[in-house]
């Protein structure tokens, strides 16, 4: 008698989509910019620092044209350069425009409104403690928009407590925009209940893609075991998306790719949560899931928390 064929049907899985992911105004408006630029001034067409943090979207930018490097040093004259979505200090624009470049500012409207802030708090007389992560791009940029000595970067809790200000010193904060909300909301009760009389924002800096991807994750992780983050590593609010899946008690991984998942993390996995971090685009998680279901049979559930309908403004060089 012949042995029955062995079964190879795919346990089910729960896939609970999360929405609003992926790309935001900021990052929509910024990708617009380079490929606007490459149809007006033709290849090639450079950008400082990658435009935004995923590589996919750097590697297709890079295959119409645009040339992507670290430093304005780096770009040869006569030929248009693009600043990244996450801003730049005050003295490179003033270099570019010094050498004659013609130059565009992808830099997000919702970060070009923290500088506008800092600049006003430094002309009103007070002291800015910067809530951020050291060496991100977008803090470096934030920093270089004012004097130097007049801001103090903190990460923590424990460095708003070593902070050595007068208890009336005037001071202000701001804040990152891809923070942690939490995290952010510690923070800044810290510096509330050390100095009193800090001035904040008349609105939180966290931009609302932030927010709302993060609120989303927080609906879906508790339901389950596994939620996969698809961003880069260098990119902060999709590390802050991993971290508050975690918190929630999920299993949480930052992906890049449908070739990064492993067959052996949906060992024991009933339902799973699926977000892309601000600068990922939907190909990737059209792809995540494809690679997800040649493990499983996928039961896809979009689970919507806000409804996103900003739109950006592109530089007047580039409009109509």
């Amino acid at each position: 008698m012949n042995a029955p064929f062995p079964t190879t049907e795919k346990p089910a899985l729960r896939l609970l989509l999360a929405a609003p992911r992926g790309f935001c105004a900021g990052v929509d408006r910024a990708i617009e910019i380079v490929e606007r630029a490459l149809e007006r001034y033709g290849a090639p067409v450079y950008v400082r620092h990658e435009i935004v943090h995923n590589r996919y979207v750097v590697d297709a930018l890079k295959a119409k044209g645009a040339v992507f490097v670290e430093e304005l040093t780096e770009v040869p004259d006569g030929v248009p350069v693009v600043f990244s979505a996450h801003g730049v200090p005050k003295s490179v624009p003033a270099e570019a425009t010094t050498r004659g470049l013609d130059w565009l500012d992808a830099t997000c409207p919702l970060v070009s409104k923290v500088h506008r802030q800092a600049e006003r708090q430094i002309e009103a007389g007070r002291h800015i403690v910067f809530v951020g992560h050291k060496g991100h791009p977008e803090v470096i940029g934030t920093l270089g928009q004012v004097p130097e000595g007049t801001i103090t970067l903190v990460e923590t809790e424990a460095d708003v407590a070593a902070l050595d200000f007068a208890t009336d010193a005037p001071l202000a904060f701001l804040t990152q925009t891809t923070l942690s909300v939490d995290d952010t909301a510690g923070i800044v009760k810290a510096l509330r209940a050390r100095f009193p009389q800090i001035v904040g924002p008349k609105a939180e800096d966290i931009c609302y893609a932030t927010s709302n991807r993060q609120a989303a994750v927080k609906t879906i992780a508790p339901q389950c075991e596994l939620v996969l983050v698809i961003g880069a590593p260098n990119s902060s609010n999709s590390l802050r998306l991993v971290e508050v899946a975690e918190r929630c008690g999920a299993t949480a991984k930052l992906v890049q790719r449908g070739s990064d998942i492993e067959d052996a993390w949906f060992d024991g996995v009933e339902a799973m949560g699926l977000t892309a971090g601000a600068s990922a685009p939907e190909e990737l998680v059209n792809e995540v899931i494809e690679r997800i279901a040649a493990i499983r049979t996928v039961s896809v559930e979009q689970v919507v928390t806000a409804e996103e309908k900003m739109v950006f403004k592109l530089p007047k060089q580039l409009e109509g």
